[in-house]
């Protein structure tokens, strides 16, 4: 049976600035944790603001838990010179939900394809590598519903498998929101499932 994977890597704050030089052109380096294009758009914007005089502000950028979205720019550099360097980089690292530009100030001295590649992959290995990482499980959430007799094995059930609440109303009847890591979902919704007077609902 295929292990189902739920965790994913990503960074949680804002990189240091690094700074790579090759030939008299330097590459400023940055990685910004990021959840959408909104926020992706903001971060490039505020860099070409930060560094006017640059010529070229190349990235490239991965979303979603389980890796599905991913773009890389050029920026005016050669086809696949910049923005899919940095990109294998994401990928090296194994990290989404991350934005990583390269701002490159020309040094009068032309790096060539191959150069430029090289030089790209590394501003980002650079800014990867001075990025606190982290891992993060991928979780479901579900309601459980029930009436008060039940109270004792449903609070049972809950610490004995260790299960985080994310909510619990108890009012006239009980309803407690949980999260659970997504490997172990549908074991958890079939054992509160096959509970007598139990219910369970998905809330994804």
């Amino acid at each position: 049976m295929e292990e189902i994977k739920d965790t994913y890597r990503t960074i949680i704050k804002p990189s240091p600035e690094t700074l790579y030089k090759e030939k008299g052109s330097k590459f400023l380096g940055y990685a910004f944790p990021v959840t959408d294009e909104e926020q992706i758009k903001e971060y490039i914007e505020a860099l070409r603001k930060e560094h006017h005089n640059a010529r070229h502000w190349c990235y490239a950028w991965q979303l979603g838990k389980n890796y599905d979205q991913y773009r890389a720019n050029d920026d005016g550099e050669p086809s696949n010179s910049a923005g899919m360097p940095i990109y294998g980089q994401i990928q090296s690292f194994d990290l989404t939900n991350v934005l990583v530009v390269s701002v490159r100030y020309f040094g009068g001295i032309k790096l060539g394809v191959g150069g430029l590649i090289q030089a790209y992959k590394t501003s980002a290995q650079l800014t990867l590598e001075a990025s606190k990482i982290v891992e993060r499980t991928i979780n479901k959430n579900f309601q459980i519903h029930f009436d008060y007799p039940e109270m004792n094995i449903v609070m049972r059930l809950l610490k004995e498998e260790k299960i985080n609440i994310i909510n619990q109303n108890l009012a006239l009847d009980c309803n407690i929101d949980i999260s659970v890591r997504k490997k172990d979902a549908e074991r958890i919704f079939q054992l509160f499932n096959n509970t007598y007077k139990v219910k369970i609902k998905n809330l994804d």
